[in-house]
């Protein structure tokens, strides 16, 4: 990204190990330390083919520090609520072209919309923007949590018959990043999910515009796009996290099923583990090792500094990440 981006003071210390056994792949994204002896990270585990791997409980990762195991009995190990300090937010941009609502398929489509919000909502908000020939992008639902709301898909009629897609991608970057600007968490996460029945018709914006829109964003765009007209390179271009493609109308419910699963599984690799070090003072070099269930491991490192630390640590606190200085990362990275 070549815009702003948010790095926090605990980032800028932290180390990146990928050297673990067999498989797995942690990642750290931030880490909060604070007295009296709070050491909390923010990481994704992958395994090393990229795939997500969720579901880890507290008691499935190793924490060493200085390369010395420390007792779970000791640190108190936990695992928190992500959202005491982290957000994620999915936008679905719909194509309400005349092509699509005129096609008589709109009930199918609100029923894979309405599918699709209710999976990806557990674990993140979701917003449903719809779009025409128009310049404008219109809002069916803001973010929220909830997974209701699809139902204004049926009763849309473009005002504009064409198809705006470029634009209205370029019109949906701009709403995701107000939402993440405004979110009240220090970290935050963007997803774009596009789905569209064909290919830019209105010309409003060029091919390279929107490709610029794009190279600058730091959030994940997948794309769904189903029926005789699609262009499979443009859409696959857009898509850089992904492209569902199919020229079937008939199998739109599966693509948004798809989606939904990876973008799903992305939510459930992150993790936020929480203890209380043994250290007193002294700056320490933290190994954290996730075990999985077939016994493949990882590890990444974090090096922190322990002065001032005593006694009376609560696990359960809540981080203390940089509100001040907010950090915006990729959901897939």
């Amino acid at each position: 990204m070549t815009g702003p981006r948010w790095i926090s003071a605990a980032l800028a210390v932290a180390a990146l190990s990928l050297t673990g056994c067999a498989g797995l792949r942690p990642a750290l994204v931030d880490a909060s330390v604070q007295k009296p002896s709070n050491v909390a990270v923010y990481f994704t585990v992958d395994t090393r083919a990229g795939e997500p791997v969720p579901g880890l409980s507290a008691d499935q990762f190793r924490i060493y520090e200085d390369k010395k195991l420390v007792s779970p009995f000791e640190s108190k190990q936990t695992i928190l609520n992500p959202e005491v300090a982290a957000m994620h937010y999915t936008l679905l941009l719909v194509d309400m072209s005349a092509s699509v609502t005129e096609s008589g398929s709109a009930s199918t489509l609100e029923a894979a919309v309405s599918r699709f919000t209710e999976r990806v909502g557990r674990y993140q908000q979701t917003a449903i923007y719809g779009f025409d020939g128009r310049s404008e992008i219109v809002a069916l639902r803001g973010f929220s949590a909830s997974p209701a709301g699809s139902a204004a898909l049926a009763s849309f009629r473009p005002k504009d018959p064409s198809t705006n897609l470029n634009g209205a991608i370029v019109e949906a970057i701009k709403v995701l990043e107000k939402q993440l600007e405004r979110s009240p968490v220090p970290l935050r996460f963007g997803t774009l999910v596009v789905f569209t029945d064909g290919t830019d018709h209105a010309h409003r914006v060029s091919p390279q515009e929107l490709r610029a829109s794009l190279d600058r964003v730091d959030f994940e765009v997948f794309v769904i796009g189903v029926g005789a007209e699609i262009d499979e390179g443009e859409l696959s271009a857009i898509g850089r996290s992904g492209a569902t493609l199919s020229k079937d109308p008939g199998t739109v419910g599966v693509m948004f099923d798809q989606v939904a699963e990876r973008i799903e599984g992305f939510s459930k690799r992150f993790y936020m583990l929480s203890y209380c070090s043994p250290s007193r003072a002294g700056s320490h070099e933290l190994t954290i090792e996730p075990v999985a269930p077939d016994g493949s491991t990882g590890s990444l490192t974090y090096r922190f500094s322990a002065d001032g630390f005593g006694p009376d640590c609560d696990p359960n606190r809540k981080p203390a990440f940089d509100l001040r200085h907010p950090k915006r990362v990729s959901a897939g990275q």
